[in-house]
């Protein structure tokens, strides 16, 4: 007598069980589309390759539950304290002045370092010990300075967060701090910063170059213009931002209106910048973290 067929499961063969074990050493042509690189690369699916880096993040992180993250920005460049200091060593081991300046330079900047790595745990401890919905996840461009010490933070704190890597002409390579199911790798420098918003509930920018600048003014725009709802932006460390920004000139020019000022706070420490997402969302156990 027959069986009778399973009263679950798809009635079609799965596109991954349609797929050959051999399928790449096959003519193109014959491959399977979706099995097929040399196809997905055309110039022309270029409009598929968005789709694709846009989805797989967003399954990903919605297969495990992760709905609001703090964005933290930064240079890549900072040093860790005990690399910056070993740097000045090394430095005026070799008494070139030049280099001697750089080195003091890096290690007087490895304080914003340390304050990303504070950040980052500050951000994971709350989240290890509050109600579901207050839960954040630390999310970073994924890379050395800056990005690496805020998830390193959070890893310290026995916490998961996120990378958002970006394949450049210069290797980078993602930290070692990432939770390794969060650690993704982005082509598309639109996408990438399409991530970083979709789920930001706050955003904090410490110093940093011209990466740093576009990602901060994305998130200002997208609040400006209403496109995002408004978040908390936190610039970290008035010493550097009241000279590498203005937003009162703007202002006085007309360019922007007298309201956007407001748009941003300035503090100098991690636990400012804490308390002041805190204060934002009234959160239960983070006011107990940030006292």
């Amino acid at each position: 007598m027959r069986k009778p067929s399973s009263l679950t499961g798809a009635n079609f063969p799965s596109a991954r069980e349609d797929m050959f074990d051999n399928e790449m050493e096959m003519p193109s042509a014959y491959r399977l589309a979706f099995s097929d690189q040399d196809f997905l690369l055309r110039e022309e699916l270029r409009g598929l390759r968005f789709q694709l880096e846009l989805q797989k993040p967003e399954m990903i992180l919605q297969e495990h539950n992760v709905k609001s993250t703090v964005v933290v920005f930064g240079s890549a460049r900072f040093l860790a304290p005990e690399e910056a200091d070993l740097a000045v060593t090394e430095a005026q081991k070799l008494g070139d002045q030049a280099a001697i300046r750089a080195a003091k330079r890096a290690q007087r900047n490895s304080h914003y370092y340390q304050e990303a790595r504070r950040l980052g745990e500050l951000i994971t401890e709350h989240s290890n010990n509050c109600p579901e919905e207050e839960r954040l996840y630390v999310m970073t461009g994924g890379g050395p300075g800056i990005m690496e010490a805020a998830n390193r933070g959070a890893t310290e704190a026995n916490g998961k967060s996120i990378g958002l890597n970006i394949v450049l002409p210069h290797e980078q390579f993602p930290n070692p701090y990432i939770t390794p199911e969060f650690c993704f790798r982005f082509h598309y420098f639109a996408i990438r910063k399409m991530h970083f918003m979709l789920r930001a509930k706050a955003v904090i920018v410490c110093p940093g170059g011209f990466g740093t600048m576009d990602e901060l003014f994305e998130a200002l725009t997208l609040i400006q213009t209403g496109r995002s709802k408004r978040i908390p932006v936190i610039l970290l460390g008035h010493e550097f931002w009241r000279q590498a920004i203005n937003l009162e000139f703007l202002r006085d020019e007309g360019v922007i209106s007298p309201e956007d000022v407001n748009m941003i706070s300035v503090v100098d420490s991690a636990e400012q910048a804490w308390h002041n997402i805190v204060e934002f969302y009234d959160l239960s156990t983070g006011r107990c973290n940030a006292c």
